[in-house]
């Protein structure tokens, strides 16, 4: 009934409707002299007021909820107190600590991040982590940071060291895709397509586009959901498209396929995905078009051929490690190796996924982009191979850290969601988002105006690697792929700090490809089990 109800008048607008019925009558009653022209004067700022809220373009949240919207402000206004616990909770809900959600909208918004009276991190905790610093520091002539991805490819791309992570359009609203892509195209990054393929709303601005292929091979399927290499091909060489990337799992819920149910598969959902229209869009949990790692290499080098020779790679968070040893042995036996790899945190993840999956199933980004970085190292291969990452990677400490960690460049979604004004009310799933990021309510969504949360995109990218280059120049560095595990200081307890290159596993170059005896217990225990023709240990 509700629903209903909300389908023909939004009941979000009821302050303002109420208002409007207050000036109605209120000039009714002062007409007859029953009241005083004051509560005609109230009631009427109040409806201006909320015309104001529907018609201005800075605030997401005001636009959907004209003036009763105003009171999430003043709680925020009031005291940092109330904002911790009614507005930016600090509990288990909150992906984030207060001070980064704060410093994620400063940034987007253009305003100064600089914050007095010292860190409010305890520097005695164990865990407080920091990079040391050089008393020569360097100066750089830009923080416009890139690497080149796929070298010996007909078509290599020069990336950011900063990028948009992997969001279909179908979790995010069409506003919310033509902002992020209008924000890459103006900052000069990349715009990760998320395994929903490349919609319409990808392409009204011509930013860069890595195109994501999942289980589901939305974008480049048969009806039956196989892989359809005509259609691929046809998408993939789109100038736009500047990578091409296999999904093998994701961060949020790996190993776990996805539902679109029916009635959200709308329109232009359906072209995007190549699936009908109002019918659930299942993304399977694993692949069909290859079965073993040496069947998934000649996939990619297929893929690769197809888009004309654009970079191609896979993205996977870390699971048996010896499904991924085997997916390096099968690089070794049939001499095919991805132009690049995107470890994914579990920790990550900005779509709705079972608790169980979100909380305990997949390798944090740490201990996966360590495995991955050391075991390319082990077989000499690190050097062909360039290492995305992604999960919970905010700041410019967040990329020096993970780059410290062995990756050459970082991805962020949630740090982008928030750009885009989602303030984390963790109703993406029902449709019902307050700021219209990630609903397909066509009403709701226009709340999010594309031209300011654009900037607000570019922003966060440009002040981050702002950010970044100050670290880097502090540390007497000149590029961020020159960080190290040397350079990043942990304390361990309350009296030892240890250099962070003495406490994560360092596996020295080529030492898998001879005796393994004096290697850690993960690769004498696995490496072995591993076998180029099959996912399973023997």
């Amino acid at each position: 009934m509700l629903k209903q109800l909300n389908a023909i008048y939004p009941v979000r607008y009821t302050a303002f409707a109420l208002c409007a019925g207050a000036l109605a009558l209120s000039l009714f009653a002062w007409q007859q002299q029953a009241l005083g022209p004051e509560w005609a004067v109230l009631s009427g700022a109040l409806f201006a007021l909320g015309v104001y809220d529907l018609l201005q373009q800075r605030h997401s949240v005001l636009r959907n909820y004209p003036v009763i919207g105003h009171l999430r402000f003043v709680l925020e206004y009031i005291r940092p107190e109330i904002r911790q616990y009614f507005i930016e909770s600090d509990n288990e809900a909150s992906p984030f600590s207060r001070a980064q959600r704060t410093l994620v909208y400063q940034r987007a918004k253009g305003d100064p991040d600089n914050r007095p009276f010292g860190t409010l991190l305890d520097v005695g905790q164990r865990g407080y982590e920091w990079i040391n610093h050089s008393v020569a520091p360097t100066e750089l002539p830009s923080h416009d940071f890139r690497i080149t991805i796929g070298p010996n490819t007909a078509q290599p791309y020069s990336a950011s060291v900063f990028n948009i992570s992997a969001m279909s359009f179908g979790a995010l609203s069409a506003n919310a895709i033509l902002a992020l892509n209008l924000g890459a195209k103006q900052g000069g990054f990349a715009h990760d397509t998320g395994e929903g393929s490349i919609s319409q709303h990808h392409r009204v601005h011509g930013g860069d586009l890595i195109w994501e292929i999942g289980s589901g091979y939305f974008g480049c399927r048969h009806p039956d959901g196989s892989f359809n290499a005509e259609r691929f091909a046809e998408n993939a060489r789109s100038p736009q498209v500047r990578m091409i990337e296999l999904k093998m799992s994701q961060g949020a819920k790996p190993g776990h396929g996805g539902v679109l149910p029916g009635p959200k598969v709308t329109a232009e959902i359906a072209e995007a995905r190549g699936v009908p229209q109002g019918e659930a869009c299942i993304s399977p949990s694993a692949h069909t078009a290859f079965s073993t790692p040496v069947e998934m290499m000649h996939f990619i080098a297929r893929l690769r051929e197809l888009s004309g020779g654009k970079p191609t790679g896979f993205k996977l968070c870390i699971g048996h490690p010896w499904e991924w040893f085997a997916m390096v042995k099968a690089m070794l036996e049939t001499g095919i190796t991805p132009d690049f790899i995107v470890v994914d945190g579990a920790e990550g993840g900005t779509g709705a996924a079972p608790v169980e999956f979100s909380d305990h199933v997949g390798t944090p980004l740490q201990e996966g982009l360590l495995l991955v970085h050391n075991t390319l190292k082990g077989v000499n291969l690190r050097d062909r191979i360039r290492l995305g990452c992604a999960g919970k990677v905010v700041t410019a400490f967040d990329v020096a850290r993970m780059m410290a960690l062995g990756a050459d460049w970082c991805n962020s979604a949630r740090g982008f969601m928030m750009a885009l004004g989602c303030i984390q009310a963790q109703t993406c799933h029902s449709g019902q988002c307050p700021t219209g990021v990630t609903t397909q309510d066509p009403l709701r969504q226009q709340a999010l105006v594309v031209p300011d949360k654009a900037t607000r995109v570019k922003n966060l990218h440009h002040s981050t690697l702002h950010a970044l280059k100050e670290l880097i120049q502090a540390a007497g560095l000149h590029h961020p792929n020159d960080i190290t595990a040397h350079h990043i200081v942990r304390r361990v307890s309350d009296t030892e700090v240890r250099l962070l290159s003495q406490l994560v596993m360092q596996v020295p170059t080529g030492a898998l490809l001879g005796p393994i005896e004096g290697l850690p217990n993960l690769f004498r225990e696995y490496w072995p089990l591993a076998q180029a023709n099959s996912f399973s240990p023997p």
